[in-house]
C-alpha cells in the first residue's frame, strides 16, 4: 500500500493527522505507518524539510548535555541508537565521527567532568576525559591552548535533509499521505474532543492530531484553545566551507557550553564539507533567517578559539536557521485543552537526534489516549536505495551509464551530480518539486558555485519531469518563482520599482 506526496486534495477523514513536515513530523508519520492506520501529514510549504530541519548542524548528539530525567535526556540517547539502526536502510547518510567538548583551562575541565557524570546518568556509553596530548593527536589543527576534552564516541553526523526525506519517503511507501501547500486554519472541537482539522485545502475529519508544527506549534495549539506554551524563535548563523578543506577537523568540536547554547562549534559534514556556528539570538519574527555582519563575525571569532587557522577564503555560503525554543525541555504530551491533540513542540537541540525516539513516544501517547494500534504485516522498513554517482568507483559508474545514459550527463559539476540522480529525486515517492528540493535530496547546487551553473538545467529538468512550464518552477517557497513569461514581463508582473 503506497501513500501519496504533493499539493493534492485532502482525504475526507484520517485516523491521525500530523501537522508539520520537519524531521519530527516525518519521523512521527513514519512510526504511525507501521500500524493499520490512515495517516495524513499536513505541511504548509511545497516540500518537507523547509523550516528548522533545513538549516541546522546535522549533529547526532551523544546525550551528555541534557538534564537527567528530561525528555531531552531520554529521547536523545534513544534517538542516537535508532539512527544507528535505521539510517542505512532509509538512505540517510550518517558518519560515526564521535565528538569532543574542548576545554581551555582548569575551570572548563571541571565543567567537562560534570558533563561526563551527567552523560553517565543519561546512559551515554564510552565517555572519556582526554588530556591535551590525546586531543591534539586526534585533531592536529586544534588550538594549542586546549587543556583537554570530553570524548563521546557515540556522537555522529547526519544529513538533516535526507533524514527528513528518508522518514517521509518511508511513511509514504507504507501508506501515509503527505499533503503540501496546506496550512491549518482551525479545528473542530465537540465536547473538548478534536473531531476535524480545517485547512486551506479543506476539512479532514480526525479524532487524533499531532502538533509538530515547529516554530508555529504554539499558534496551532491556540487554534484549539490551548495556550499552555509559547515558542520563541532562536536564530543561529552558520558558515559553510568547500570540500577542499574537508580534512580540517576529524570530529565534531564543541566548546565548553554555556547556559544559552552549546556554543560555536566546528564540524565536518557527511558530504565532506566543514562548517562553523551557530550563535544563538532570540528574535520575534519566526521567518527572520537573515545573516548579519555582527553574527558572522561572532561565529568566526568563536570558531577560531577552537581551530585558529580557519580557511575563510574557502567559505562558499552563509545561512541562518531558527530553533523553536519553548523553555528548558521539549513540549511533549497531550493538550490540556483538547482531547485527541498531542504536542511534539519546542523541539530545539537535540531535536534532530531525538526525532525517531519522539516518534516512538508520540505513538505510545496516542495509544494511551485511545488510538487503537494493530501492527501492519505489510510494513516495509527500508527505502529503495539510490546510487550516489560521485561516491562510486569508475567501474560501477561505467555500468550505471551503460544501463541509463542519463548517468553520463553531469548536471552539477561541483558535486558530480548526474541527470539520472535528479530524475530519481523528482520521481521518488517523496519527490522534489522545487530547485532547492532537488538540492536537498542530491546536492545539485550545493557545491562551490552554489547553483550558478547547474541551476537553469535543474529548472529545465523539473519542468520536463513534472510536466509544467519553466515559469511554474519555484526555488523553494510557495511564491519563489524563478522565471517570468514574456507576457508577464510585458504586463509588469513581479516587476517592482
Amino acid at each position: 500500500m503506497t501513500g501519496s506526496f504533493g499539493a493534492g486534495p485532502l482525504p475526507e477523514s484520517a485516523d491521525v493527522v500530523v501537522i508539520g513536515g520537519g524531521v519530527v513530523g516525518c519521523a512521527i508519520a513514519r512510526q504511525l505507518s507501521r500500524f493499520e492506520l490512515s495517516v495524513v501529514l499536513i505541511e504548509s510549504a511545497p516540500d518537507v524539510a523547509t523550516g528548522t530541519s533545513k538549516a541546522n548542524s546535522g549533529i547526532l548528539h551523544a546525550g551528555f548535555d541534557a538534564e537527567p530525567g528530561t525528555w531531552k535526556a531520554r529521547l536523545n540517547v534513544r534517538g542516537a541508537q535508532l539512527y544507528a539502526e535505521l539510517a542505512e536502510g532509509l538512505g540517510i547518510p550518517r558518519k560515526a565521527t564521535g565528538s569532543l567538548v574542548v576545554a581551555r583551562d582548569a575551570v572548563q575541565m571541571e565543567t567537562v567532568a560534570d558533563l561526563r557524570h551527567r552523560g553517565i546518568d543519561n546512559g551515554v556509553p564510552g565517555l572519556e576525559i582526554w588530556n591535551r596530548d590525546q586531543v591534539v593527536a586526534h585533531e592536529p589543527n586544534i588550538s594549542p591552548d586546549v587543556a583537554g576534552a570530553l570524548w563521546a564516541p557515540t556522537g555522529a553526523i547526519v544529513c538533516p535533509f535526507l533524514a527528513t526525506v528518508g522518514f517521509a519517503e518511508n511513511a509514504v511507501r507504507n501508506g501515509a499521505r503527505i499533503v503540501t501547500e496546506c496550512a491549518v486554519i482551525g479545528f473542530e472541537v465537540a465536547d473538548r474532543q478534536i473531531v476535524a482539522v480545517r485547512t486551506t485545502r479543506g476539512r479532514v475529519a480526525a479524532r487524533f492530531v499531532v502538533n509538530a508544527a515547529g516554530l508555529h506549534s504554539a499558534d496551532v495549539a491556540r487554534l484549539a484553545g490551548d495556550d499552555s506554551f509559547t515558542i520563541r524563535p532562536r536564530r543561529g548563523e552558520y558558515i559553510l566551507f568547500d570540500r577542499s578543506v574537508g580534512q580540517l577537523v576529524n570530529t565534531v568540536l564543541f566548546p565548553t557550553p554555556d547556559k544559552l547554547s552549546k556554543g560555536i562549534l566546528v564540524s565536518p559534514t557527511v558530504h565532506g564539507n566543514v562548517f562553523i556556528g551557530p550563535d544563538a539570538v532570540d528574535i520575534d519574527d519566526p521567518e527572520d533567517r537573515e545573516t548579519t555582519a555582527g553574527g558572522l563575525a561572532g561565529i568566526i571569532a568563536g570558531a577560531r578559539r577552537i581551530v585558529p587557522a580557519l580557511p575563510l577564503g574557502t567559505a562558499i555560503t552563509e545561512f541562518a536557521g531558527l530553533r523553536a525554543a519553548a523553555g528548558k525541555d521539549f513540549v511533549i504530551g497531550p493538550s490540556p485543552a483538547a482531547r485527541g491533540l498531542v504536542h511534539a513542540a519546542g523541539i530545539q537541540s537535540p531535536g534532530l537526534t531525538s526525532a525517531p525516539a519522539i516518534g516512538e513516544a508520540i505513538v505510545e501517547m496516542l495509544q494511551d489516549v485511545g488510538l487503537r494500534l494493530r501492527p501492519k504485516a505489510s510494513f516495509v522498513p527500508v527505502n529503495r536505495q539510490k546510487p550516489r554517482f560521485h561516491d562510486l568507483d569508475r567501474q560501477v559508474q561505467a555500468r550505471l551509464i551503460a544501463g541509463d545514459r542519463l548517468y553520463g550527463r553531469v548536471i552539477c559539476r561541483c558535486e558530480t551530480i548526474t541527470e539520472a540522480e535528479i530524475v530519481a529525486a523528482i520521481q521518488s515517492p517523496c519527490g522534489a518539486r522545487t530547485v532547492d528540493g532537488v538540492k536537498r535530496r542530491v546536492r545539485a547546487g550545493a557545491g562551490r558555485c552554489q547553483g550558478g551553473f547547474c541551476g537553469p538545467r535543474v529548472t529545465a529538468i523539473l519542468a520536463r519531469e513534472l510536466g509544467i512550464p519553466v515559469t511554474a518552477v519555484r526555488k523553494d517557497s510557495a511564491n519563489s518563482w524563478l522565471f517570468l513569461s514574456r507576457a508577464d514581463l510585458e504586463a509588469g508582473e513581479g516587476v517592482h520599482a
